[in-house]
């Protein structure tokens, strides 16, 4: 019986210290996110790619290829009205415009310039001159610039379900 007990004893010991060290590698992926702010659906930085490798990506696309894609980006313009899209710079002056998944969230209007990661869904698509020149004025620009946009255009376009935003 002596034996049994010690025996018991011995197995609790061994589950407790694996339940610790499960515990702390929770505790070290979750200080990986201490500085972002998350929006959308929750998501991590794991498996996100550079701006770069997305821009490959993209370019490999047809028009309405789509794939699910997590990347890292800076912000160059926010949809003034209400946050409802988002620009990010992509490489060789590309940019790909970012919109959220059923509107269930808004990015801050004020971001421009700072690093996001976004997870979801790239597509390929070809913008209408009607969209075009909506989300031109959403994002400010003037009663000129609108004018010169006369042909529809292709562009990288993602759907995110969820934003980290870099503090």
């Amino acid at each position: 019986m002596k034996s049994f007990n010690v025996l018991v004893a011995l197995l609790v010991l061994i589950l407790s210290c694996n339940a610790q060290e499960g515990r702390k590698k929770i505790e070290d992926k979750a200080e990986v996110f201490h500085d972002f702010r998350i929006f959308g659906a929750p998501t991590n930085t794991f498996g996100a790619v550079s701006s770069n490798e997305m821009t490959a990506k993209y370019g490999a696309m047809a028009v309405s290829d789509t794939i699910h894609a997590k990347f890292g980006a800076k912000v160059i313009d926010v949809c003034q009205a209400r946050g409802c899209w988002m620009k990010l710079a992509m490489q060789d002056g590309q940019e790909t415009m970012v919109r959220f998944k059923d509107y269930e969230f808004f990015m801050p209007k004020d971001i421009a310039g700072q690093e996001v990661i976004v997870d979801g869904f790239a597509f390929v698509e070809e913008m209408s001159v009607d969209d075009q020149r909506h989300y031109a004025k959403d994002g400010g620009a003037s009663e000129e610039e609108i004018a010169k946009i006369k042909l529809p255009k292709k562009t990288y376009t993602f759907i995110a379900e969820g934003v980290l935003l870099k503090e």
